[in-house]
């Protein structure tokens, strides 16, 4: 038997355009779930950041929400955690990993209930670290997707990898970096991945694979992919699986994948699960750590310890200065929080930038910063910068309303003018 979980990250910036949500919520996401409703047999686990799930509410997506309950009601979905604004969890500090994540458990479990209840987690860009993954099973949770270049040999497909965290545990599931690419490039169709899903299995009894992407790949990314390839797959493995039952129409469909695949000795079995399912039907098994890394991590980049190059690149001045003034603004946030209950004006622009820096933590600038990959956008770069810099406004102005002594405020102040610097030495580099 092979057990595919097929996973889709849900995903937009705070800072995105109504337009262009319209037009991925038209092209992708209606679309997607619908396509998903019409195949009952059909399961995916699903991440779904809270910042787009407050997005769809307030832009006439109440009706994506809906389905997803719909599905989540059908047990056809799974939902896992995450960070509500997307944030890069190993390049940011502790605390405010913690708060991106029972912020994004609080927003979701307000629009789905009881429906809600996850038990995987999916840090956003699959970007892993030790320290990460402490701080998630701290909080509950029993198990990880990561990317599987983060194995150090090759990922498992007949046990589940158990992490020992000191007195506790949790488990690592790797996703298909091979399989899930040629999905996401297009240059796998639903044939072919039946195929690839043979090929892994050789021998073994049973196995799992698990393929994971950005859901926008579907019908967004890609034009009508949810059809062109994602129902014939799950089409196809029914007919596969219910071949006593089957019409005349679909035998001769068994008979052409027979064809197909006449290089096998057999067309094995494959049961849709959701990631949660591999967890009770494979044994556990402690394996080495995973190496910290992402989804668009080369072994060569951790070889160089360059473990996060699209948004942390040690020769990307960009992403250094990007980084620089991001920490300038954590700062100057939690000095004038701590102030809060100095005057009613420090509390209310305490309260503003404490706001506002959720936000600003999002990954998307700091990817569109990636000029030698390809990546570049200096107008999203620069929203990104403007939403930091005014943390950094709100924050300074509290600490300057607040009964701090001179001395300290001043100390601020020349912290506030480093961050002036540091936006324009951005700029500057944005504009040569």
């Amino acid at each position: 038997m092979i057990y595919w979980a097929p996973f889709l990250h849900f995903y937009q910036p705070p800072i995105q355009f109504h337009a262009v949500l319209k037009k991925i919520c038209n092209e992708c996401y209606r679309p997607l779930l619908r396509m998903l409703l019409e195949h009952p047999q059909a399961k995916v686990t699903v991440n779904i950041c809270g910042v787009l799930t407050e997005m769809l509410s307030d832009h006439g997506g109440g009706d994506i929400l809906e389905d997803m309950r719909k599905l989540a009601h059908n047990k056809q979905l799974e939902f896992v955690e995450s960070a509500k604004y997307h944030a890069i969890l190993p390049l940011i500090p502790q605390e405010e990993i913690e708060r991106q994540i029972k912020s994004n458990r609080e927003t979701n479990a307000y629009f789905f209930k009881d429906l809600y209840k996850p038990s995987g987690f999916f840090p956003p860009e699959m970007c892993y670290s030790s320290q990460t993954a402490r701080m998630i099973n701290s909080l509950g949770y029993e198990w990880i997707l990561i990317s599987g270049v983060a194995h150090p040999g090759q990922w498992p497909l007949d046990f589940i990898s158990k992490l020992p965290l000191g007195s506790s545990s949790i488990k690592i599931l790797y996703r298909d970096d091979i399989i899930s690419n040629k999905i996401s490039f297009r240059n796998l169709d639903s044939v072919n991945f039946i195929r690839e899903l043979n090929g892994l299995a050789k021998d073994k009894k049973d196995i799992y694979v698990i393929t994971a992407m950005d859901a926008e790949t579907f019908g967004h990314h890609i034009p009508h992919w949810e059809k062109v390839f994602l129902a014939k797959v799950y089409e196809t493995i029914i007919n596969l699986k219910d071949r006593d039952s089957l019409t005349q129409e679909s035998h001769k469909v068994i008979d052409d994948y027979k064809k197909i695949f006449s290089n096998l000795k057999e067309i094995a079995d494959i049961e849709v699960v959701t990631i949660s399912e591999l967890i009770d039907k494979f044994p556990h098994q402690r394996t080495k750590p995973p190496c910290p890394s992402s989804w668009s991590t080369t072994k060569e980049d951790i070889l160089r310890k360059n473990y996060y190059p699209l948004w942390n690149d040690s020769v990307n001045s960009i992403h250094q200065l990007q980084w620089e003034h991001l920490n300038i603004c954590c700062e100057l946030v939690k000095k004038s929080f701590n102030l809060r209950s100095d005057n009613d004006d420090a509390k209310y622009f305490a309260d503003i930038a404490r706001v506002i820096l959720d936000k600003a933590f999002f990954s998307c600038q700091f990817w569109w910063a990636n000029k030698a990959h390809g990546k570049w956008d200096i107008n999203l770069i620069n929203k990104g910068l403007l939403l930091q810099e005014e943390v950094a406004f709100n924050a300074y102005k509290a600490i300057t309303v607040s009964s701090l002594d001179t001395r300290t405020k001043k100390e601020f102040h020349y912290k506030m003018l480093a961050s002036r610097n540091i936006a324009a030495q951005i700029r500057d580099l944005l504009v040569a």
